[in-house]
């Protein structure tokens, strides 16, 4: 039954404004069309007309770091290595405050192997097509050069050319992207270098997929981008001539500033304990410094900027993706880019022309939020309903 969304505010990302008293038709999950109140057309018969007065329509969000098959929080360390069934558990948990929170689309970016697959690609093909689910793009298994990861999380490789059949075992395996941890154990070096990055690189893309670069010093950021890796994930620590090269290659920044804002609360219970010390807040907080700098940085140089949460891998749980925005506007950023962070911007760095857009004719994956998120991005947080 096609379904009319009453006056409702919109959007306009063209213009930055807030359009509002707006009408959306929708039906067989396309919108029809988008017009102002006085201005309707006829809907035709049997239509389900939904007040929506008060709220901000915005496509659905689009959170491009995330790990489906981890619960998040302090302890997410340790979560890597539970059973398979647990794995499986908290995705389903995941699924649910994804759907709470608005978010349409979720962007894996490292998952635990099991029997020598990663089980987000496993989640990702259960929950295809089925209501109230995400749709997911998954990058499989980190891949990282050994030493880098602490643990047997990820999929380890001592070089350049083993790590170009580990992507390729993992394209094999399905995945839609991968993932390369630009960290080593030494903080100062990166782990591969810029040839390493660049075959790496022509690897993934000559099978038709994007490679994106966990990277949060600034030696890896510099070799990802002069490798023109399709994003940096965190880039916690960039500098102006890596901001420069980002734009220059195309690289886009995946913004994780809120990983950073939730350490504030950890206590020596976790197993980041050395933060709670007052050295450690001390270095927390000038790590934070850096990171909203990177991001004004990108930003000025016209990086795309993407947000995500790093729930799962990280101490956020998957139904924050609005602290994020919340951040970057914290950061310095126009409400509206932080906003089409969250949701246009996501859906180009998937590829996916339609993500994070809500136009005639384009998917009806829309959510509503009590507020004004151009002057009160905290309105995210706020969500009354979604059509998916």
């Amino acid at each position: 039954m096609p379904t009319l969304y009453r006056a409702a505010a919109v959007v306009d990302f063209a213009t930055g404004r807030l359009e509002p008293e707006q009408s959306i038709l929708v039906d067989g999950g396309r919108v029809v069309w988008v017009r102002p109140v006085d201005g309707e057309e006829d809907p035709g018969p049997n239509v389900d007309v939904v007040d929506a007065s008060g709220t901000t329509a915005l496509p659905g969000l689009v959170d491009c770091h995330s790990h489906l098959v981890l619960p998040g929080g302090a302890h997410w360390l340790e979560r890597g290595d539970d059973p398979t069934s647990a794995l499986h558990a908290y995705a389903e948990d995941n699924a649910r405050l994804l759907h709470q929170a608005g978010v349409r689309w979720a962007r894996d970016v490292g998952a635990p192997e099991r029997e020598g697959r990663a089980v987000s690609l496993d989640v990702r093909d259960a929950w295809r097509g089925r209501a109230g689910y995400p749709h997911v793009r998954a990058a499989g298994c980190w891949l990282a050069r050994e030493g880098a990861i602490p643990g047997e999380t990820a999929v380890t490789v001592r070089d350049g050319e083993e790590l170009v059949r580990a992507i390729h075992r993992q394209l094999d395996n399905g995945a839609d992207l991968v993932k390369v941890y630009l960290d080593g154990s030494d903080p100062t070096e990166a782990p591969f270098d810029e040839a390493d990055m660049r075959d790496a690189v022509a690897a993934a893309h000559g099978r038709g997929a994007k490679l994106t670069a966990h990277s949060s010093h600034l030696p890896g950021a510099r070799v990802g981008a002069a490798a023109g890796v399709d994003a940096l994930e965190h880039g916690f620590q960039l500098d102006a001539d890596v901001a420069a090269t980002m734009a220059g290659n195309g690289v886009a920044l995946v913004s994780t500033l809120a990983v950073l804002e939730s350490w504030r609360s950890f206590s020596t219970t976790t197993n980041l304990d050395r933060f709670a010390s007052p050295q450690g807040r001390a270095a927390i907080a000038a790590r934070r410094e850096w990171a909203q700098e990177s991001v004004r940085l990108a930003h000025r140089a016209g990086v795309a900027i993407a947000t995500g949460t790093d729930f799962g891998g990280g101490s956020l749980r998957a139904n924050q993706l609005a602290w994020e925005v919340c951040s970057l506007v914290a950061a310095g950023l126009p409400p509206i880019d932080a906003l089409a962070a969250a949701t246009v911007n996501g859906g180009e760095l998937l590829g996916e022309p339609e993500a994070g857009r809500l136009v005639e004719g384009g998917r009806a994956d829309i959510v509503f939020v009590h507020g004004d998120p151009l002057t009160d991005p905290g309105a995210l947080w706020r969500v009354w309903r979604t059509t998916w």
